[in-house]
């Protein structure tokens, strides 16, 4: 599939998909959203690749929010459909994909842009890197899940702070604030999550998913986490990847996960 605004490209079992609008500081558009959200299926659906990695084109941006032109004039219907329809399309996508997404913010990664970061399952952040959300500053809040990912990540009161204070955090103090997950220099932050992704994709694809789930459920409503801990434990016994990664152990070799 052709895109505009996004490259992918393909380094063995790890695909990096770039958000490809420099001069926009790879703010998210329509156009965008919806470009990365077939590429995140595509992906999703490629049985050579095992881990994603999502990133800014540039040395200034990962994104740096969303594209307000597009909906500067909306109205409250709209607004609502706005929202949802991005939680739908993307960001409730990327954070339930059955492949890891790291995220690996290049600079600015404010409004939409932190919200996407978010989505990912974790992030490692140059040390050029700002993170914030300042939607209130335009009379509006984050919504895109910021106001509920950003307090399952930081705590309710640094949550509450960032919103309230729509300031910029510094990638050290997203390191110490648990927002990310290590900070690099610039010029190492691709070669950094390439070698972490190169280390998941050497290990089970089936029970990674698994994991996915198991942690993602316990942070919805209604869902025991537990529960779903025990059930997806048990379906890893069904699978080649168990009977691959127990024979491996017991052979003392090392497994061949394909």
């Amino acid at each position: 599939m052709a895109y505009n605004n996004i490259i992918i490209e393909q380094k063995e079992k790890i695909a990096i998909l770039t958000i490809n609008r420099p001069s926009q500081l790879n703010a998210l558009n329509k156009e965008t959203i919806s470009e990365l959200s077939n590429a995140f299926l595509e992906l999703e659906k490629n049985a050579q690749i095992k881990v994603i990695i999502l990133t800014g084109a540039g040395e200034k941006a990962f994104v740096a929010g969303a594209d307000i032109k597009e909906f500067f004039q909306f109205n409250v219907a709209q607004g609502k459909e706005l929202s949802a329809e991005g939680h739908r399309k993307l960001f409730d996508l990327v954070e339930n994909l059955s492949k890891p997404v790291i995220a690996a913010v290049n600079g600015f990664a404010l409004g939409g842009g932190l919200e996407l970061a978010m989505s990912c399952h974790f992030r490692i952040a140059s040390d050029n890197a700002k993170l914030g959300l300042p939607e209130v500053t335009l009379g509006v809040i984050p919504g895109y899940g910021g106001t509920q990912r950003l307090a399952q990540l930081v705590g309710k009161g640094r949550a509450m702070e960032m919103i309230m204070t729509a300031k910029m955090i510094s990638a050290q103090e997203a390191f110490v604030s648990g927002l990310v997950n290590q900070v690099t220099p610039l010029p190492e932050l691709l070669e950094t999550t390439q070698k972490i992704a190169e280390k998941i994709a050497g290990n089970s694809s089936t029970a990674i998913s698994a994991a996915i789930r198991s942690v993602n459920a316990g942070f919805k409503n209604g869902v025991n986490g537990f529960q779903t801990e025990i059930e997806e434990f048990g379906k890893c016994f069904g699978t080649p990847h168990f009977t691959e990664g127990t024979s491996a152990f017991l052979d003392k070799r090392k497994p061949s996960f394909n």
